[in-house]
């Protein structure tokens, strides 16, 4: 039976509004290859406190001397949660390698949402609740899903804006678990933006 003029105007807006979610929710820049930068080219991360779903306060620089997958993300984003299984394999394998995964969710409705879902996927990573101030630390994370891989020496190695692929992924993180940390010192002092040298905090 041919459609009516609604009924197609009705199935182009809905494509429509789901393509724009979508495109609101990843924009994602470039084929996703990998793009671990030159050392010389790397910046210190930037420090930060946030609290996890224990309650328990984490800075980023408790990770010094591990090669840390940072993800912002939100339950919301179709893209964030295609991702998390990825994430969740990498920390199951890589573990014992000096490396962890951080997420950082941006949800605003906070814990609520956010707890349910952790269970709900099973995610065996830290998860932090996020603000716009560290979102502000990092540029400004305009786009989610968003991730920063953090070399050894507590330096920015490569950034992921929307959807990546997940061979990108594993490629970066290869050639970062090969490289040890080259600042003297950094096992136990790190080069964080802004981190102290006596934190007491270490990562689990």
């Amino acid at each position: 039976m041919p459609q009516s003029a609604f009924e197609k105007h009705g199935l182009y807006t809905a494509v429509l509004a789901a393509s724009l979610l979508l495109a609101a929710c990843s924009s994602p820049t470039g084929s996703g290859s990998p793009r671990v930068k030159p050392e010389a080219a790397r910046k210190p991360a930037p420090n930060f406190s946030l609290k996890d779903a224990d309650g328990r306060t984490v800075q980023l620089s408790d990770y010094r001397g591990k090669v840390v997958l940072l993800n912002f993300w939100a339950t919301w984003c179709d893209p964030c949660r295609y991702e998390i299984p990825w994430f969740i394999e990498f920390e199951r394998q890589h573990k014992g390698q000096g490396f962890a995964v951080v997420g950082v969710s941006m949800d605003e409705d906070g814990w609520q949402a956010v707890k349910p879902f952790i269970s709900e996927l099973g995610i065996n990573y830290r998860i932090l609740l996020g603000d716009d101030k560290v979102s502000q630390l990092f540029g400004g994370v305009d786009a989610l899903p968003t991730s920063f891989v953090i070399d050894r020496d507590g330096r920015i190695a490569a950034v992921y804006v929307g959807l990546a692929s997940k061979s990108s992924y594993e490629n970066d993180l290869h050639k970062l678990f090969e490289t040890p940390a080259k600042t003297a010192g950094a096992g136990a002092r790190g080069l964080f933006a802004g981190s102290h040298p006596t934190a007491a905090h270490r990562a689990g």
